[in-house]
C-alpha cells in the first residue's frame, strides 16, 4: 500500500520533559489512522509536528512525499488540518471565513464561490453563510471548521478530537461525514482519547501513552492480543437450578444473576448447546443470548494501565 505520511523517530521534548518519545509510523493512502490515548500523550504535539506548527526535536517525517523539515509550504498545500480549538475568526460571517481560507490557500479566483457553496451544502449550513461564526453553536462552528480545512481540496485530513465536547447527535453526523470520507479515498489522521470512536472509525489504531506508541494494528487484532476467555451468556425465562449451574460449571466458570447465566468458557459453541440443552429440558426459554469478547477498552487497559474511569474523568473535564 502507498504511504501518505511516514514518520521516523520523531521526537519533541519541552523543558527536558518529553512530549513525544522517538515514534515511527505509517498511514497508508485512504485509510483512516486513529491515535487513540488519554490527555498528555502526546498526540496533539504531533499533529502539530507532522502539520509545522512546531519543529521536530529529533526525527522527522513526509507528509504527501515532502519532508517536515524541508518543504512545510509543500506539506501544507496537501493536508487539511481541523484543531481542537477553533482557528477562525467570530467576527466574520461563515462565507467570509471560507472565503478567506480559500484565499491563504490559492484556490483560484473563478473557483472559491463554486466550491464554498458546495461545501455550505455538504455540511448542511447554507442558511448560516450570513451568520457571524461567533454566533454559532459549538456543533455547527465544527463543521464550519472542517469545511474549511477541506477548502482547497486536500488529500490529507488531520483532525485533533473531531467530537471533542459535542452533543450526541452533532457527534454523531460528524462521525458519518468522517465514514463518508473514507469512502472517497482521503487519508484522514485522527487524534480522540474516546476509546469507541477509535473502534468504529479507524482502520489502524496507535495507542499512545506518555509520548510513546505502545502498539499499532487494526482494532480487530488489538483486541485480539488480549489474553481473555469468551463469555456466553443467556437470558432464560426462568431461574436455574443447582443441577443445571452444577453442569454448565464442567465448561467452566458460571455466574447467574436475574435469570442470565455467564459461563466463561473458550468453547462457545458447546456453551451455546449446553444452554439450550439444559433450559429445554427444564421448560424454559432462552430469551437472549450473546457471546462478549474481549473489547477495546479491556485491550486499551491491558496494554497502557490507564484506567478507563480515568479516560471518563477526562472526558467529563474537557467538556466542561
Amino acid at each position: 500500500m502507498e504511504e501518505v505520511i511516514a514518520a521516523w523517530n520523531l521526537t519533541k521534548e519541552y523543558d527536558n520533559i518529553l512530549a513525544v518519545d522517538h515514534v515511527s509510523f505509517e498511514v497508508n493512502r485512504g485509510e483512516v489512522f486513529g491515535f487513540l490515548g488519554p490527555n498528555g500523550a502526546g498526540k496533539t504535539t504531533t499533529i502539530k509536528m507532522l502539520t509545522g506548527l512546531t519543529a521536530p526535536s529529533e526525527g522527522t517525517a513526509r507528509v504527501a512525499g515532502f519532508d517536515i523539515m524541508d518543504d512545510i509550504v509543500e506539506v501544507k498545500r496537501r493536508v487539511g488540518l481541523v484543531p481542537e480549538s477553533s482557528n477562525l475568526y467570530d467576527e466574520l460571517t461563515v462565507w467570509d471565513n471560507l472565503l478567506f481560507t480559500s484565499q491563504l490557500y490559492h484556490v483560484p479566483r473563478g473557483k472559491r464561490g463554486e466550491r464554498i457553496d458546495e461545501l455550505l451544502e455538504t455540511f448542511n449550513i447554507q442558511e448560516r453563510r450570513n451568520t457571524k461564526f461567533g454566533k454559532l453553536s459549538r456543533g455547527l462552528k465544527r463543521r464550519v471548521v472542517i469545511a474549511a480545512a477541506l477548502i482547497h481540496q486536500p488529500e490529507i485530513l488531520i483532525m485533533d478530537e473531531p467530537t471533542s465536547g459535542l452533543d450526541v447527535v452533532s457527534a454523531r453526523s460528524l462521525r458519518r461525514f468522517i465514514e463518508e470520507l473514507h469512502t472517497k479515498e482521503t487519508t484522514v489522521l485522527l487524534t480522540t482519547h474516546y476509546i469507541e470512536e477509535a473502534d468504529h472509525l479507524s482502520d489502524r489504531i496507535a495507542i499512545m501513552v506518555k509520548g510513546k506508541i505502545i502498539t499499532v494494528d487494526t482494532p480487530e487484532k488489538i483486541k485480539q492480543s488480549v489474553r481473555g476467555t469468551p463469555v456466553t451468556e443467556a437470558r432464560l425465562s426462568g431461574d436455574p437450578d443447582t443441577p443445571m449451574i452444577h453442569e454448565l460449571q464442567d465448561m467452566g466458570k458460571v455466574e447467574c444473576t436475574d435469570r442470565m447465566v455467564r459461563v466463561e468458557t473458550e468453547d462457545v459453541q458447546e456453551a451455546i448447546e449446553a444452554l439450550i440443552r439444559l433450559s429445554s429440558q427444564r421448560g424454559m426459554r432462552i430469551e437472549e443470548v450473546n457471546t462478549l469478547r474481549p473489547s477495546l477498552e479491556d485491550a486499551f487497559v491491558e496494554l497502557t494501565g490507564v484506567s478507563t474511569e480515568a479516560m471518563s474523568t477526562e472526558k467529563e473535564n474537557r467538556r466542561r
